[in-house]
């Protein structure tokens, strides 16, 4: 727990701990978690279903890559395999920037929460 996360508890009274509560830091699988709940978490739940099967294809295709006896053969599933890897792995990421900016709403709010405190 970080010294300003010490002093916004202290700021607040007890009719604000409801809301502390709901603002505190989440753990990592917490806020990996909170990204399929809300008004844009059906596109989280696009995003994953759309990578689970490129993944599924990377995977098919990888190993006929690994059971292919020529070269061509091999590129012929080995490309499709990489970028199907790739894609998947684009996918899977592109969830991050999203997750690092509800942190920074949370701590935010709870900015906003010992502000309000201190005028009000």
């Amino acid at each position: 727990m970080s010294k300003l996360d010490r002093l916004i508890e202290e700021a607040l009274s007890e009719q604000d701990d409801d809301i502390l509560r709901e603002t505190k830091e989440l753990g990592w699988f917490a806020l990996g978690a909170s990204q399929f709940t809300g008004k844009l978490g059906w596109v989280s739940w696009v995003i994953m279903i759309v990578q689970i099967a490129l993944f599924g294809l990377a995977v098919w295709t990888g190993w006929h890559f690994f059971a292919a006896s020529d070269v061509l053969t091999a590129l012929k599933w080995g490309v499709p395999s990489a970028t199907l890897m790739i894609v998947a792995t684009i996918l899977k990421t592109s969830l991050m920037p999203q997750m690092q900016a509800d942190r920074i709403l949370r701590e935010l709010k709870r900015v906003e929460l010992m502000i309000a405190r201190k005028t009000g």
